[in-house]
């Protein structure tokens, strides 16, 4: 069995497309994924439909073995149609017997009151930008696998109100600040939901087969990481070990441990972690970044970049199915 998570960064239909579908239908294949989480994928609205659809992730699996695949997705609130950006997206070679998003559903928004705004104080209320995906998993055996596939929030401020003079430019420094507090506690709170949804699953399962995968915008050791994790050693209590997730990529050499370069800085955003039950059948793990370029660098030198700066991460187990 393998588990892989891959950010393709904004996956959207457009000219561009035709020129990254052969690109990632070669990393799909060299993943050859049996469960695979994916981050970034833009729903397009036909001319004369309702509803959008997940179009340019229809290209791309066609006629690859994903196209069979059982899939859930995120939808816009109340609705079944995938949202506009950034969808979560989870495919599996077996069937997803069910699966659940939670955007504020488990934690409600913080209130905050701002400082910089040039609006009349009132409490703000910080709700996360998109959800997380949670699917159990039929394996063939009978088992339950839960995945749980997430994007939180990137360390880039967010909006302040009377603060932006332009995409990424700002007023002040403070505006920028704060900016930056609030998007560093939506990406907390994110983690936050997913920790109270673990543990809601181990609720109801103290030895439940489950993986936490996708682009956490945190390295190990990041408050938004611990969170997920849940170490014994930060909850100083032994009872709670089968709670903790164990992050893959500990078996991966640090030299080969990451899946972004910026500005030279080589940083592990996305990771795969797994219950202890999982860890049981864990073989190994693979980073394939050995194409990955500088996302700086080519943001600023390459017209139209049709890579994800994002390596793809898969987790191999001997699981029997």
């Amino acid at each position: 069995m393998r588990i892989a998570t891959f950010n393709l960064e904004n996956l959207r239909c457009g000219e561009l497309l035709q020129v990254r579908l052969p690109i990632l239908r070669n990393q799909f294949a060299r993943l050859n994924a049996d469960v695979l989480c994916l981050q970034e994928v833009d729903g397009d609205q036909p001319t004369g439909a309702s509803q959008r659809r997940l179009l340019a992730l229809d290209e791309l699996l066609c006629q690859t073995p994903y196209q069979d695949f059982y899939r859930a997705h995120t939808t816009h609130p109340g609705s079944l149609s995938p949202r506009g950006k950034h969808n979560l997206v989870i495919l599996s070679r077996w069937p997803i017997k069910d699966h659940a998003q939670y955007m504020n559903d488990l934690v409600p928004p913080p209130h905050y009151r701002s400082v910089t705004s040039n609006q009349p104080q009132s409490e703000l209320a910080i709700k996360w930008d998109r959800p997380i995906l949670h699917a159990r998993i039929e394996l063939a055996d009978g088992k339950l696998l839960n995945v749980i596939n997430m994007h939180l929030k990137a360390p880039l401020a967010s909006l302040v109100a009377g603060q932006k003079i332009g995409p990424f430019a700002w007023a002040s420094v403070s505006g920028w600040a704060e900016g930056y507090f609030l998007a560093a506690v939506k990406r907390a709170g994110q983690a936050l939901e997913a920790r109270f949804l673990i543990d809601r699953i181990f609720d109801d399962d103290t030895d439940a087969l489950l993986a936490i995968c996708g682009d956490f915008n945190a390295q190990e050791r990041d408050i938004s990481f611990d969170v997920v994790a849940g170490r014994t050693e930060d909850t100083g209590n032994g009872l709670l070990a089968n709670r903790e997730l164990i992050p893959l990529e500990h078996s991966v050499p640090v030299s080969q441990r990451f899946t972004l370069i910026h500005a030279g800085q080589h940083q592990m955003p996305d990771h795969i972690l797994g219950s202890r039950s999982l860890l049981a059948s864990y073989q190994k793990m693979e980073i394939h970044n050995e194409a990955l370029g500088d996302e700086l660098v080519a943001h600023t030198q390459v017209n139209d970049a049709p890579e994800s700066f994002h390596a793809p991460v898969v987790a191999s187990f001997n699981w029997c199915t």
